[in-house]
């Protein structure tokens, strides 16, 4: 029977020749490209794993699931996870990176609570369905300039979920071009946190520096009880 490190640690393989080859064939560095894995209703003891086989960038969503992780497991720990304001001041206490920022007072309330720096992405709507999270582009510049005068938030750039119903190529293209925009006015926002499990090759392909990957190192999600 395999075991849990032989499985992560063969998932991780395959998903590290992806980006590398993803990567080349849009004539991108490996290295310009960060891999998260998101470790949301996953034990420490994958954690751990993942740590011992040099992944130090962690994904969750929930916020009671990741603080302890981020407690037990040293690293880069990134919320990505849509926001409740009563939960950012613990958020805050254990995030290094936000990306699901698309609210101004979330942005006030956040840099109030912070007890270090935080880096932030802003989530920028694809399809203006709501209920996924994300701002309309329009929005961006004035949530831009909040970070901007905010104390303890660096702006990184933009992230974003493709839309289920067009092509994540059509998504991450759209993206891309929202992006080129927003740098133009923002020029220290460079990162972009797009692609998961499904499409982070076609996210990497539209300029993704950032990629959440989950099932495909930690395989299938444990049923919650």
């Amino acid at each position: 029977m395999t075991s849990r490190y032989d499985e992560i640690a063969g998932n991780l393989t395959l998903v590290l020749d992806q980006v590398k080859n993803a990567a080349q064939s849009s004539g991108r560095n490996r290295e310009d490209i960060t891999l998260i894995a998101v470790t949301k209703t996953f034990p420490i003891s994958d954690v751990h794993i993942l740590a011992s086989l040099d992944v130090h960038h962690y994904g969750e969503n929930r916020d009671a699931d990741a603080a302890p992780k981020a407690a037990a497991v040293p690293g880069t720990w990134h919320f990505q996870g849509q926001i409740q304001s009563n939960k950012l001041k613990s958020i805050a206490s254990w995030a290094h990176v936000i990306h699901s920022l698309d609210e101004i007072r979330h942005i006030e309330t956040l840099d109030k609570v912070a007890v270090h720096r935080i880096g932030v992405f802003l989530q920028v709507s694809l399809d203006g369905a709501a209920g996924r999270g994300g701002a309309d582009t329009p929005a961006l510049s004035a949530l831009a300039d909040c970070v901007l005068g905010s104390s303890n938030l660096d702006l990184l750039g933009l992230m974003a979920v493709a839309p289920l119903e067009v092509s994540s190529d059509q998504a991450f293209e759209k993206l891309a071009n929202i992006h080129a925009g927003f740098k133009a006015s923002y020029p220290m926002a460079t990162s972009l946190s797009a692609g998961m499990s499904n499409d982070f090759e076609s996210a990497i392909t539209h300029g993704a520096t950032h990629i959440r990957v989950g099932s495909s190192i930690l395989g299938s999600r444990p049923t919650p009880h």
